[in-house]
């Protein structure tokens, strides 16, 4: 299989199948596209032939090409039975789902405002926001309360017990929360820590520290590097 993804340090899409694929010892090649949205750019040309949307990721497999997070992973775990994608168990795998699906469609404000940078540090922006923006407060609350009463039902380490999905599609949370040092409790820092330096999300973090790229469109807060 062949993951086609965008920079790691600004894709948080990309992020996604890539850390759960990493993490779960799912073999892949990565065909990594420069983020380049102008008319005619190699970004564009790749990905108008193998995605019908024109976004990453996409996960191509012989002649089939998969280009949604969910999609992905849903075909993940149908493919692979043998790999507990989801939770093992079918209540806190239907839960599981329930956040993926949050996450997937939700959270507008902190993903809108609060854009995946990993290699930037932009605590100030975070406080402004949290003392003059309703929405990031608002969805920040929101997913501390969901993965506390994750990991209070699981016992932890990660939000269904041991690492998956859900957990992947939340690491990019993770990274902004990180970026903007947006205020979270004991607990919920410590779940951070952990999927923080969980192998296959500290293998996309050190490939977007080394990626040294600047794309403007990404930095609403940066003039530069």
């Amino acid at each position: 299989m062949r993951l086609v993804i965008g920079n790691k340090n600004y894709s948080s899409w990309s992020m996604r199948p890539w850390v759960l694929m990493k993490q779960l010892g799912i073999p892949f090649e990565e065909e990594k596209l420069r983020l380049d949205f102008t008319p005619g750019s190699a970004f564009r040309t790749r990905l108008a032939e193998v995605s019908p949307v024109g976004k990453v990721p996409v996960l191509l497999d012989g002649d089939l090409a998969i280009w949604d997070t969910l999609a992905i992973t849903e075909y993940l775990a149908e493919k692979l039975t043998d790999v507990a994608v989801w939770p093992r168990d079918a209540k806190a795998r239907a839960r599981a789902r329930s956040l993926c699906a949050e996450m997937h469609s939700g959270f507008m404000s902190l993903r809108s405002k609060c854009p995946m940078n990993i290699e930037a540090s932009l605590p100030a922006v975070g406080a402004q926001l949290m003392a003059g923006d309703d929405g990031v407060p608002r969805d920040l609350a929101r997913i501390t309360a969901m993965w506390t009463e994750a990991l209070q039902g699981s016992g932890g380490p990660f939000l269904f017990g041991e690492f998956s999905a859900a957990d992947a599609f939340y690491a990019p949370v993770v990274a902004r929360l990180r970026t903007y040092a947006l205020p979270v409790p004991p607990q919920v820092a410590d779940y951070m820590a952990r999927v923080w330096s969980a192998p296959g999300v500290a293998a996309w973090v050190a490939g977007a520290l080394a990626e040294q790229d600047w794309i403007g469109e990404d930095e609403p807060y940066r003039p530069s590097r």
